[in-house]
C-alpha cells in the first residue's frame, strides 16, 4: 500500500515529536537517564513475557446488551468524541465478560459527529448522556460522575480494551487494602508490553509512566503498589470521595494532569493511591488526543505541568528529581526496604509456618517497609506468588531472577534488611548478602529450633544416628546465629536455650502470628474431632499414627458416633493406610478449612516430639475451638493445662481429656473462650507488631544515614 500524505506527516511529526522529547530530557534528565529511556524503548520484551491478550476484530456494528443493574456498585464512565470505532470495541470487551459485581456503564458524547450517538442508543443497557456542546474530557467526566450511582466511580477512556476479570480486581483493591482512595489499572500495548503499572511524579511536576515498555510480568510490575499517580483511561474511586474532592479540577481543562491532581488530593485526604496489576486493560495510547505535546490536545500536558507544579509544591519537595523510575516508584528512597528469604514461596493453607511468614510480611507492609521476597528455589508458584503480588509483595521467580548472586549482585543495594528463614537456606544467603547488601541488616528466622526438633526426635527413637545428625545440625544452626545481626526464635523457651548455646547472640521471639476470627459454631451445633498439620513435617506423621492406633480407639469405646478428621498435604502411605480404622476420615489437602475449625468439636495436636510453637492450636483456637494436647505441643504457649487447653501424654489419659471436652459444655466454653483470648495476647498480629517495627525502624534509620 502507497503511503499517503496523512501517513507521511503523522510519521514526521511523530520523529519530530521523539526528536524534541529527547532534547528535552538531554536537558533535564541528563545523558545517563535520557540513554536509558532510549535503550527501553526499543529493548525486546520475549513473547512468553508478554501479557496474552484478548483483542476484538473489528465488525460492523450491530444492537448488543451490556449488564446494568439500579444498585451497581460500579458505575463505569466512559467519556467519548468522535473515535466511534474505538467505543464500541471498548463496550464489546465488556460485555464479552460482564463481572461478578453489580455495574453500570454510562458513556458521555462530547459532541461527536460521526454515529456514536446514533449506534449507542441501540445498545440495552447503556446509559448515554449526551452533553450540548463540546467541553473536553474533564468536562464529560465530572458529567458522568454526577449521573453515576454507584459506590464507586470508574472512569475508563473509550480507546481502551478491558480484559476478563478487570473490574472486580478493581473493586476487589478496596476490599483487600483498607484506606485506599484510589485504583489504577495495568496499562498495556495491544502487542502484550506494558505501557504503565502505575505513574511516578518527580519533583519538577514531570510525570512517568512505570514500567513502560518493559514486561508485565516483571515482579516489579506484577505486584499491588503505591503509586504517585494512575493514568486516568482506567481507575476507580469512590463516588461519594470524588464529589467531595470537588471532582476533576477544571483549571487542568480541557483534559492533562487531571488524573496526576486527583491522585494527589487522594493522598492529601489521608488515602492511598494503588496500582492494580491484576486489573489488565488494553489502550491504544494516543489514539484520542494524540502523542506529540508540541500540538493538537497533547499540548496541554505541558502547560497543565507547570499549572501542577505549582498547586503541590510544597508536597513535590519530597520528591526525587528526574532521573532513575525505579528508585521513584519505591518510595521516593523513603519507605525502608526488607528482603525476604525462604527456600519455597509459602503456601499459607497448608502449613503454619507459610502462614507464619505470609503474615509476617503483611506486617511489614503495615508498619511502612516495602516487602521483597525471593524463593530460594526461585519457582513461580502459581496462585502462591500472586497472592503475594496481590498482598503488595514484590515477589520475584525465574526467569526474572536467573541466579541468586546475579539477582543479590543487582539488587542487593536496595535492601536495608534481609530476614532469611532455616538455618540450611541462611547458611548459603548470609555470604551473598554480606558481600552485595552491605548496609542491610541480616535477620536469621530460624521458624522452629531444627537441632532442638531433631534431637527430640531421637531421643523419643532411641536412634544414635538421628543423635548425631541433630549435633551436625546443631553446629551449622549455631554457626548462622553467630553470623548473623539478630536472631528470631518463635518461644521463650528456644531464647532460653540459645542463651546458653550462644550466650552472644542477639536473640528475640517473634512466634506465629495468627488472624483471629472468632467464635464459631456454639457447642451443640458441633461434632467430631479434627487434625490440621502438613505431613512432609515429620512430627505430624507420628502424632497421626500414635492417635489413631493407641488413642482413638478409647475414644471410640465411650463415644461410638465420633469421627476423626485428618487433614493436611503431603499424605504418606502410612498416613493414607490409617483411612482403614473405624471412624478415621484422611482427606488430604483442604483448600478452605474454616467448616472444620468452626464446625469440628475438638480439635487434637497429639505431637509427642517437635520444637517451637504450634500453629494448628493457635489456628483452632482463633476459632474458637478447645485443643486436646501434649506437653510438647504446647510448649511456649503460654497455656495452662486445664484452663486453656487439656493436657495429656499417655493413650488413656489423652483419651480421657478428650472424651471430656467433648461431653461437657461447661468445660468446653471455658476452653474456647480462654484459647481465643490466648492468641488474642500472644499470637496475634499485633503481638508481634513490637518485633516488627524495632526492625523497620532501624531499616529506615540506616536507609536515613545513607
Amino acid at each position: 500500500m502507497r503511503m499517503s500524505w496523512t501517513d507521511l506527516r503523522f510519521v514526521l511529526n511523530r520523529g519530530a515529536g521523539l526528536v524534541r522529547r529527547g532534547l528535552t530530557s538531554l536537558r533535564t534528565r541528563g545523558l545517563h537517564a535520557t540513554w536509558a529511556r532510549v535503550t527501553r524503548q526499543f529493548r525486546r520484551v520475549p513473547t512468553a513475557q508478554r501479557a496474552a491478550l484478548e483483542l476484538p476484530t473489528a465488525r460492523p456494528f450491530e444492537p448488543f446488551t451490556l449488564p446494568c443493574s439500579h444498585t451497581p456498585r460500579a458505575s463505569i464512565v466512559i467519556p467519548v468524541f468522535n473515535q466511534f470505532a474505538h467505543t464500541l470495541a471498548c463496550l464489546r470487551a465488556i460485555a464479552a465478560h460482564p463481572p461478578r459485581a453489580e455495574m453500570e456503564v454510562i458513556v458521555v458524547d462530547d459532541g461527536s459527529r460521526d454515529d456514536t450517538v446514533s449506534c449507542l442508543s441501540q445498545v440495552a443497557g447503556l446509559r448515554l448522556h449526551v452533553r450540548a456542546a463540546n467541553g473536553g474530557f474533564i468536562a464529560a467526566c465530572n458529567d458522568g460522575a454526577g449521573l453515576a450511582r454507584g459506590q464507586y466511580v470508574v472512569f475508563l477512556n473509550n480507546d481502551t480494551i478491558p480484559q476478563a476479570g478487570w473490574l472486580d480486581a478493581l473493586l476487589q483493591t478496596f476490599d483487600d487494602h483498607p484506606g485506599t482512595g484510589l485504583v489504577g489499572a495495568q496499562l498495556l500495548y495491544p502487542d502484550g508490553r506494558l505501557q504503565e503499572a502505575g505513574g511516578v511524579v518527580f519533583n519538577d511536576g514531570s510525570a512517568w509512566n512505570y514500567g513502560r515498555l518493559e514486561s508485565p510480568l516483571d515482579p516489579r510490575h506484577a505486584c499491588v503498589r503505591e503509586a504517585d499517580y494512575c493514568s486516568g483511561a482506567a481507575i476507580a474511586i469512590a463516588r461519594d470521595l470524588f464529589a467531595q474532592l470537588g471532582g476533576f479540577d477544571t483549571r487542568y481543562a480541557p483534559a492533562y494532569y487531571e488524573d496526576t491532581d486527583l491522585a494527589f488530593a487522594v493522598r492529601a485526604a489521608g488515602l492511598r493511591v494503588l496500582y492494580q496489576p491484576a486489573a489488565s486493560v488494553v489502550h491504544l495510547e494516543g489514539a484520542t488526543g494524540g502523542t506529540d505535546t508540541s500540538t493538537g490536545p497533547k499540548a496541554a500536558q505541558v502547560r497543565n505541568q507547570q499549572v501542577f507544579a505549582a498547586k503541590w509544591q510544597a508536597v513535590l519537595q519530597r520528591h526525587l528529581p528526574p532521573g532513575d523510575p525505579h528508585a521513584a516508584a519505591f518510595g521516593h528512597g523513603q519507605r525502608p526496604t526488607v528482603l525476604v528469604v525462604d527456600v519455597l514461596t509459602p503456601q499459607p493453607d497448608r502449613d503454619s509456618g507459610s502462614l507464619r511468614l505470609v503474615n509476617l510480611m503483611r506486617l511489614l507492609r503495615e508498619e511502612g517497609a516495602h516487602v521483597v521476597f525471593l524463593p530460594a528455589d526461585l519457582a513461580h508458584d502459581g496462585p502462591y506468588t500472586v497472592g503475594l503480588q496481590q498482598l503488595g509483595v514484590e515477589a520475584w521467580h525465574a526467569p526474572f531472577a536467573p541466579r541468586v548472586t546475579a539477582w543479590l549482585a543487582q539488587h542487593g543495594h536496595r535492601f536495608d534488611a534481609a530476614i532469611v528463614c532455616r538455618h540450611y537456606v541462611a547458611r548459603d544467603f548470609l555470604p551473598v548478602l554480606r558481600a552485595h547488601a552491605p548496609r542491610a541488616t541480616l535477620v536469621f528466622d530460624t521458624v522452629d529450633l531444627h537441632y532442638l526438633r531433631e534431637r527430640r526426635g531421637a531421643q523419643l527413637a532411641g536412634d544414635a544416628a538421628l543423635a548425631r545428625t541433630a549435633e551436625r545440625t546443631r553446629t551449622l544452626e549455631l554457626g548462622v546465629v553467630a553470623d548473623s545481626d539478630m536472631t528470631w526464635v518463635v518461644s521463650e523457651v528456644e531464647r532460653e536455650l540459645l542463651a546458653t548455646d550462644a550466650p552472644q547472640a542477639r536473640v528475640q521471639v517473634l512466634s506465629n502470628l495468627h488472624r483471629v476470627a472468632g467464635p464459631g459454631a456454639p457447642f451443640d451445633q458441633r461434632r467430631d474431632l479434627v487434625f490440621v498439620g502438613g505431613f512432609r513435617h515429620p512430627p505430624n506423621v507420628d502424632a497421626v499414627t500414635w492417635f489413631v492406633r493407641e488413642v482413638f480407639p478409647l475414644v471410640r469405646a465411650r463415644l461410638p458416633e465420633v469421627v476423626f478428621h485428618c487433614i493436611g498435604g503431603d499424605v504418606p502411605p502410612a498416613i493414607a493406610a490409617l483411612a482403614a480404622h473405624e471412624g478415621v476420615r484422611v482427606h488430604g489437602h483442604v483448600a478452605d478449612i474454616t467448616p472444620y475449625m468452626t464446625g469440628a468439636r475438638v480439635a487434637l495436636a497429639p505431637l509427642r516430639y517437635g520444637a517451637g510453637v504450634k500453629g494448628k492450636i493457635n489456628l483452632s483456637m482463633a476459632h474458637g475451638q478447645p485443643v486436646v494436647a501434649t506437653s510438647c505441643a504446647v510448649e511456649g504457649m503460654h497455656l495452662r493445662a486445664g484452663e486453656d487447653v487439656l493436657v495429656a501424654d499417655d493413650a488413656a489419659e489423652f483419651a480421657d481429656a478428650v472424651v471430656r471436652a467433648y461431653r461437657d459444655p461447661a468445660l468446653w466454653a471455658q476452653l474456647a473462650a480462654q484459647g481465643l483470648r490466648n492468641v488474642e495476647a500472644h499470637f496475634s498480629l499485633d503481638a508481634g507488631r513490637a518485633v516488627v517495627r524495632e526492625l523497620v525502624a532501624r531499616a529506615a534509620a540506616g536507609r536515613a544515614a545513607r
